[in-house]
C-alpha cells in the first residue's frame, strides 16, 4: 500500500525552536518516522511534508512524508502500523472505525488515535473560464469530472454530492497536479477538489490560465448538508486570484492522527510542539491557522492518544477519560 516517500533529515534550520524535550527519557522513542499523506498538488502532501520537516528538525528525530491515497488509505497504514502517523478527514475516518472502508470492508480500524485538529477540507469545483461553466448547474450531462486520487476524500464524498444535485458526469481520477494539468489541456472538463485552501494545484493552475472557482447555492449547501457529514463554508475572495467575492461551499475537518502504540511522552513532545507554535505551522501552511488547540472539539470520531491528552488537558482544554484510548 506504500507509495513514495519524502525524507527529511533531523538538521538545524529556520524552523529550529527552543524544546525541552532532550530532558526526556527518550528510550522507546522511535529512531524515525513517515506521515502518511496524499498527493503532490495537494494541501495534504504540502502541510505533511513541511510538519514531518518541523518535528524532525526540532525533536532531533529522522523524519519525513510518504505519497498515499489520501485519508482512507492513511487511516489504513496508521491502524496496521505500516505508518505510525497519517492525516485524516472525519467523513473517511469515521467510516473505517465502523469496519466500512472501501480498502477493507469489515475491518474495524480501531488502533488509530486523534494528535490535533489540522484545518477543514472545503469542497469546490473549478473548470476553465472558456468552458463558460460559472456554477454546478451549469455542468454538462456527460461531462468528465476529476475527483482526485482514487480512496481520496473527494473521491469518497464528491462523486456522490454530484449525484445528489442531479449531476451526469465521467469519473477521473488522478494526482491534484494531473488533473489540473487535464483540465488545462481540454481533456477533462471539471476538477472538484477537496484540500485544504489554498490548494498548490488550483494556484499553480490559475497563473496559467483563466479558470471558475465554483461555489454552491444556498440551496444546493442546504442538500448537501442535510446529506452529508459537513457543514458550512465560506472560502475568502482572498484564498485566490480568480475569487472576485466570497464562495459558499461545505466542509469536512481534518485530523492529525497516529498509531495508538506510539510511546505518549514522543506524541507528548509533538503535540506540544505543534500547538504552541502556529506561528510556525501557519510559514509551512496558511491553511495551518486553524491549527489550533481551540478547534479540538471538532473530533468526534476518534479516541486520543494518552500523549496528545495530557498535552491538551495541561492547557484548559479538557478531555474526558472515556475518550482517551
Amino acid at each position: 500500500m506504500k507509495t513514495q516517500a519524502v525524507m527529511a533529515v533531523a538538521f538545524a534550520s529556520t524552523f529550529a525552536i527552543a524544546t525541552p524535550a532532550g530532558a526526556q527519557d527518550r528510550s522507546d522513542w522511535p529512531s524515525n518516522f513517515t506521515v502518511g499523506t496524499a498527493s503532490q498538488g495537494g494541501t495534504y502532501f504540502a502541510y505533511g511534508s513541511g510538519w514531518a520537516n518541523f518535528v524532525a528538525e526540532n525533536l532531533g528525530v529522522s523524519g519525513g512524508a510518504e505519497i498515499t491515497g489520501g485519508p482512507v488509505q492513511n487511516m489504513a497504514l496508521v491502524h496496521t502500523g505500516d505508518l505510525k502517523f497519517g492525516l485524516t478527514t472525519m467523513g473517511p475516518a469515521r467510516e473505517s472505525m465502523e469496519g466500512n472502508s472501501p480498502l477493507a470492508p469489515g475491518m474495524k480500524m480501531d488502533n488509530v488515535c486523534a494528535m490535533f485538529p489540522m484545518y477543514e477540507t472545503p469542497f469546490s469545483v473549478t473548470a476553465l473560464s472558456s468552458s463558460g461553466i460559472t456554477s454546478i448547474a451549469d455542468i454538462p450531462d456527460g461531462a468528465t469530472i476529476g475527483f482526485g486520487p482514487a480512496g481520496s476524500t473527494s473521491d469518497t464524498y464528491f462523486p456522490r454530492m454530484m449525484e445528489t444535485l442531479g449531476v451526469d458526469f465521467e469519473r477521473r481520477n488522478g494526482s491534484w497536479s494531473d488533473l489540473g494539468g487535464q483540465l488545462q489541456d481540454g481533456l477533462i472538463d471539471v476538477v472538484a477538489f477537496a484540500a485544504g485552501i489554498p490548494i498548490p494545484a488550483v494556484s499553480q493552475l490559475e497563473v496559467q490560465t483563466d479558470v471558475n472557482i465554483i461555489g454552491m447555492t444556498d440551496a444546493e449547501a442546504e442538500t448537501i448538508i442535510n446529506n452529508f457529514p459537513v457543514s458550512e463554508f465560506i472560502i475568502p475572495a482572498a484564498t485566490y486570484q480568480s475569487l472576485e467575492e466570497p464562495s459558499r461551499v461545505v466542509s469536512m475537518w481534518n485530523f492529525a492522527m497516529v498509531n495508538c502504540d506510539v510511546p505518549e511522552s514522543f506524541v507528548y513532545e509533538i503535540t506540544k510542539l505543534t500547538m504552541e507554535n502556529n506561528d510556525k505551522m501557519v510559514s509551512i501552511h496558511k491553511a495551518a491557522r486553524n491549527s489550533v488547540p481551540e478547534n479540538y472539539t471538532k473530533n468526534n470520531v476518534l479516541p486520543w492518544h494518552p500523549g496528545a491528552a495530557r498535552w491538551f488537558n495541561e492547557n484548559g482544554y479538557p478531555i474526558e477519560d472515556s475518550r482517551i484510548k
